[in-house]
Protein backbone atom coordinates (compact mmCIF):
# COMPACT_ATOMS: atom_id res chain seq x y z
CA UNK A 1 0.00 0.00 0.00
CA UNK A 2 1.22 3.64 -0.88
CA UNK A 3 0.80 5.90 1.90
CA UNK A 4 1.92 9.71 0.42
CA UNK A 5 3.06 11.88 3.28
CA UNK A 6 2.28 15.95 1.45
CA UNK A 7 3.52 18.59 3.13
CA UNK A 8 4.78 22.08 2.98
CA UNK A 9 7.99 23.43 5.19
CA UNK A 10 6.23 26.65 6.75
CA UNK A 11 3.77 24.31 8.89
CA UNK A 12 5.88 22.05 11.12
CA UNK A 13 3.53 19.93 12.13
CA UNK A 14 3.79 17.80 9.58
CA UNK A 15 6.80 16.24 10.93
CA UNK A 16 4.62 14.71 13.71
CA UNK A 17 2.40 13.21 10.84
CA UNK A 18 5.45 12.20 9.23
CA UNK A 19 6.47 10.53 12.84
CA UNK A 20 3.64 8.59 12.94
CA UNK A 21 3.72 7.43 9.60
CA UNK A 22 7.24 6.05 10.00
CA UNK A 23 6.30 4.16 13.30
CA UNK A 24 2.94 2.42 11.08
CA UNK A 25 5.43 1.46 8.21
CA UNK A 26 7.66 -0.60 10.84
CA UNK A 27 4.62 -2.04 11.91
CA UNK A 28 2.75 -3.06 8.51
CA UNK A 29 5.18 -4.69 5.96
CA UNK A 30 3.20 -3.84 3.17
CA UNK A 31 3.29 -0.12 3.41
CA UNK A 32 5.78 2.34 1.03
CA UNK A 33 5.96 5.78 2.72
CA UNK A 34 6.90 8.54 0.57
CA UNK A 35 7.19 12.45 1.35
CA UNK A 36 5.79 15.21 -1.27
CA UNK A 37 6.58 18.39 -0.78
CA UNK A 38 3.90 21.35 -2.37
CA UNK A 39 6.05 25.10 -2.17
CA UNK A 40 4.11 26.75 -4.18
CA UNK A 41 -0.20 27.47 -4.71
CA UNK A 42 0.04 25.65 -8.18
CA UNK A 43 1.96 22.99 -6.41
CA UNK A 44 -1.03 22.74 -4.39
CA UNK A 45 -3.66 23.18 -6.96
CA UNK A 46 -1.70 19.84 -9.31
CA UNK A 47 -1.61 17.72 -6.06
CA UNK A 48 -5.03 17.91 -4.78
CA UNK A 49 -3.08 19.24 -1.23
CA UNK A 50 -5.64 20.19 1.35
CA UNK A 51 -2.61 21.48 4.28
CA UNK A 52 -0.06 20.40 5.56
CA UNK A 53 -0.18 17.24 6.54
CA UNK A 54 -1.96 15.53 4.20
CA UNK A 55 -1.96 12.19 4.47
CA UNK A 56 -3.13 10.17 0.79
CA UNK A 57 -3.37 6.13 1.27
CA UNK A 58 -3.23 4.84 -1.99
CA UNK A 59 -3.91 7.87 -4.10
CA UNK A 60 -6.54 9.24 -1.45
CA UNK A 61 -6.71 12.08 0.64
CA UNK A 62 -8.59 9.87 3.64
CA UNK A 63 -9.33 12.59 6.15
CA UNK A 64 -10.39 15.23 3.71
CA UNK A 65 -14.06 16.38 4.13
CA UNK A 66 -16.10 16.89 0.86
CA UNK A 67 -15.12 19.79 -0.61
CA UNK A 68 -12.00 21.00 1.06
CA UNK A 69 -10.02 23.52 -0.21
CA UNK A 70 -6.77 22.84 -1.70
CA UNK A 71 -3.67 25.65 -0.67
CA UNK A 72 -0.85 25.88 0.87
CA UNK A 73 -2.45 26.30 4.83
CA UNK A 74 -1.66 24.03 7.86
CA UNK A 75 -4.52 21.36 8.60
CA UNK A 76 -6.35 20.69 11.81
CA UNK A 77 -7.31 17.07 12.74
CA UNK A 78 -10.11 16.34 15.09
CA UNK A 79 -8.49 13.82 17.35
CA UNK A 80 -9.97 12.13 20.83
CA UNK A 81 -8.02 15.23 22.75
CA UNK A 82 -9.26 17.61 20.55
CA UNK A 83 -7.90 19.55 17.50
CA UNK A 84 -4.49 18.63 16.39
CA UNK A 85 -2.00 18.94 13.99
CA UNK A 86 -1.93 15.66 12.63
CA UNK A 87 -4.13 12.64 13.02
CA UNK A 88 -3.37 9.96 16.27
CA UNK A 89 -1.75 6.95 15.22
CA UNK A 90 -4.91 4.98 15.63
CA UNK A 91 -6.82 7.34 13.45
CA UNK A 92 -3.77 6.35 11.10
CA UNK A 93 -4.17 2.65 11.61
CA UNK A 94 -8.36 2.90 11.22
CA UNK A 95 -7.56 4.71 8.20
CA UNK A 96 -5.68 1.83 6.86
CA UNK A 97 -7.01 -0.74 4.57
CA UNK A 98 -6.54 -4.64 5.83
CA UNK A 99 -2.77 -5.96 5.66
CA UNK A 100 -2.43 -8.20 2.83
CA UNK A 101 -0.80 -11.15 3.41
CA UNK A 102 0.72 -11.18 -0.52
CA UNK A 103 2.38 -8.21 0.11
CA UNK A 104 5.17 -8.46 2.31
CA UNK A 105 8.07 -6.22 1.24
CA UNK A 106 10.71 -5.82 4.22
CA UNK A 107 11.23 -2.34 5.52
CA UNK A 108 15.12 -2.24 4.81
CA UNK A 109 13.43 -2.84 0.87
CA UNK A 110 11.30 0.34 1.00
CA UNK A 111 12.29 3.47 -0.69
CA UNK A 112 11.42 6.39 1.52
CA UNK A 113 11.90 9.80 1.10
Amino acid sequence: MKITLQYFDDCPTWTLGHERLVALAEERTDIVLSLQKNETADDAERAGFHGSPSIRINDIDVFAAPGAPVGLACRRYLTPDGPAGAPTIDQLRAALPPATATTTTPLSDQKEI
